[in-house]
């Protein structure tokens, strides 16, 4: 019952939408001046529009469906955009300027609409060859996440802190990350539909560590490889200090999580935008005290 109910309202979004587009489309054909009601689209009558459109019933109005949408950097919902062609027929009059010098004997038109509740889609007419299905448009955001699901994205390949690794409480650890195309980036990948191709880039922004002690680390590297000449200094880049030994912890380690935030950059089909991805990795590490020899 609640899916009949959003198809409804689907569609008497998308009728009134007609209805204002089409009315404008017809006063500025015949050149009527006066103002009224929207006609009713859905019943078939015409008022101030010169021809109607049973929008949403694409079984009787020998119309094409298709649908578009996608998410950008940023969002956190799963919104979807549905859109629909729905033939003209009747056909407007050979004067319409829609027609944009197209031989109406030998055209037909559709009606292309989206039901976005209030987003900024390409709401309008399509003029294609009599008796050929309109090409369903594509939205490049939706081609985006495409190229993105496409793309195989990993979590951190920790090669610091080692769940084998040996660690003392004060001394500085020093925390990084190997890179490759799968685990840091940069990752490419494409994928066209409807003659348009889009393109992204993925690349790892930035690491945040959850160190099991309570702190949070925020590394906007993959950081800086320890080597011994460094001695007891602490990473440039990416690094942490314990306070308390592991000792009491389940298992006796620290539950350290490191999780990456994957930013896509993406352009085509006349647009660029960002997505963002996140993956993690955790590992366990042993935190010791200070052994001291008499």
């Amino acid at each position: 019952m609640a899916g009949h109910e959003v198809d409804r309202s689907r569609t008497r979004l998308l009728t009134r939408r007609l209805a204002a587009l089409t009315g404008a489309l017809a006063l500025a054909s015949a050149g009527i001046a006066h103002a009224g009601d929207d006609p009713d689209v859905g019943a078939g009558k015409c008022q101030v529009i010169k021809f109607c459109v049973n929008v949403g019933v694409s079984e009787e109005t020998g119309g094409s469906s298709g649908q578009a949408g996608g998410s950008q950097g940023g969002d956190s919902g799963d919104s979807k955009v549905e859109c629909k062609y729905t033939k003209v027929d009747p056909k407007p009059p050979a004067a319409w300027p829609g027609w944009q010098g197209a031989d109406p004997k030998k055209n037909d038109v559709y009606f292309y609409g989206c039901t976005d509740s209030g987003q900024n889609n390409p709401d309008g007419f399509v003029v294609v060859p009599l008796g050929q299905p309109p090409v369903p448009q594509v939205d490049p955001r939706e081609l985006a996440q495409r190229a993105v699901d496409s793309m195989t994205l990993l979590g951190p390949d920790i090669a610091s802190p080692r769940a084998a690794g040996k660690y003392t409480v004060g001394v500085p650890m020093w925390m990084w990350v190997n890179q490759s195309a799968t685990t840091y980036g940069p990752n490419t990948a494409s994928a066209t539909a409807g003659g348009i191709t889009v393109t992204a880039t993925a690349e790892v922004s930035k690491i945040v560590w959850q160190m099991g002690d309570g702190a949070s680390v925020t590394c906007n590297s993959p950081g800086t490889p320890y080597q011994a000449s460094e001695g007891m200094a602490q990473s440039p880049t990416c690094g942490h200090v314990y306070s308390k030994t592991s000792a009491g912890t389940q298992n006796s380690k620290y539950p350290v999580t490191a999780t990456s935030t994957w930013t896509i950059d993406w352009q085509g089909g006349g647009q660029a935008g960002q997505l963002t991805e996140v993956r993690q990795t955790n590992v366990q590490v042993a935190i010791g005290e200070v052994q001291v020899v008499r």
